[in-house]
């Protein structure tokens, strides 16, 4: 009997997910467990499973199509099944969003008078709004979806180019941008703006001479054939401390705390295209060279797209570092369901006075604890 295959969430903060592209076409026949699609989420590019066998009946939402979490994008059932009541329930406006009308025969005339329309450009909704969203002619984009259909990643490439290109003059100087806001930025505004409305924060500031640290971080890097990063002896520190002071390693659940049990410590890291912490779990148990090399291939994975949920959900506390863009210091807003996040500003030479009065330049590091 025919089903109607419904968008999952594949991660825990999904709502919606865009179907980048089909793996199986209409017809085809579909195993439980076989890749259906391929779907980006907020976070990652991912594979869509499918869950029943059958036939590939339908495609109700195409490449380039976003749907929310329980709309329905494809029909599975046997060969030759009456589907048409079940197309019918699957309402998607955007899927069925008439092209731009063909222009009529005496404005479309060639010479010779013959009418001659032109050819209408085949494209996604989706890619359609974005193309509209950053000045692109949808026209001009080279379609690599089924029969030349302009989708998302087309638009997305042709955006890519374009930023490599000298910058052409405004047609409008001064005039206003609408740029749009949606899928992982989104999320990440939404999910911080309820971390910091729900759970009012306060800070604890702090400024550290780092001469030691740095030292330490000189002969361990001299000793082995690839150096370690600074943020590798940062989230070892921060595990330490933990363990030291385990009622921060805890989440407040409203008429309980959470005190966890394992340090799980996430690393804010940007895409280009929003924030994604990646995790390394049981920090507390674990040397700098490993927890090292276990960041170098989260980092390495969320620049690739190909997180999966159990790499960046969970962290039981958070880590946040700009010291590479020279930023000395700020504060963040806690990453749930953490109870703290540390930011981490930039190495500096500062002057200081010591225990004796002394003054000297130190290299400093200013903190900031978000609880």
């Amino acid at each position: 009997m025919a089903e109607q295959v419904l968008m999952t969430a594949l991660s825990p903060t999904m709502e919606e997910g865009t179907i980048v592209a089909w793996n199986k076409k209409e017809g085809s026949t579909v195993s439980a467990g076989e890749v259906l699609c391929e779907v980006e989420t907020d976070k990652a590019t991912m594979d869509y499973e499918s869950t029943q066998e059958g036939t590939l009946l339908k495609v109700i939402r195409g490449d380039g199509s976003t749907a929310r979490v329980g709309e329905v994008i494809a029909i599975l059932g046997e060969k030759g099944e009456d589907i048409a009541g079940l197309v019918a329930e699957a309402t998607v406006p955007e899927a069925v969003a008439p092209e731009p009308p063909a222009p009529t025969s005496s404005s479309a005339a060639s010479p010779s008078g013959s009418s001659a329309p032109e050819t209408l450009t085949r494209a996604s909704p989706l890619a359609r709004k974005m193309a509209v969203d950053r000045g692109i002619d949808i026209a001009q984009v080279p379609g690599t979806g089924p029969a030349g259909r302009v989708v998302k990643r087309d638009v997305e490439r042709l955006g890519e180019q374009s930023a490599r290109q000298p910058v052409a003059a405004a047609k409008s100087p001064g005039e206003d941008i609408t740029i749009a806001v949606a899928g992982a930025r989104a999320v990440i505004a939404r999910r911080l703006s309820e971390s910091k409305y729900s759970a009012p924060h306060y800070y604890l500031k702090s400024s550290v001479r780092m001469e030691s640290v740095l030292e330490a971080r000189r002969q361990l890097n001299g000793e082995l054939p690839e150096k370690v990063g600074f943020n590798a002896f940062l989230v070892k520190f921060v595990a330490e401390a933990l363990k030291r002071h385990p009622g921060i390693n805890a989440s407040w659940q409203g008429d309980h705390i959470l005190q966890f049990g394992s340090i799980d410590i996430g690393l804010a890291v940007d895409r280009g295209k929003g924030l994604i912490t990646p995790i390394v779990r049981n920090c507390g148990n674990r040397g700098v060279v490993d927890i090292d090399r276990e960041l170098r291939a989260l980092i390495a994975k969320a620049g690739e797209g190909k997180l999966q949920p159990s790499d960046y959900t969970g962290a039981t506390f958070t880590i946040t570092n700009l010291g590479s863009f020279g930023v000395e210091e700020f504060t963040a807003i806690i990453n749930p369901p953490g109870s703290a996040i540390l930011a981490v500003g930039a190495i500096a030479k500062t002057v200081v006075v010591d225990d004796t009065d002394n003054v000297e330049v130190a290299q400093v590091m200013k903190m900031t604890l978000s609880c």
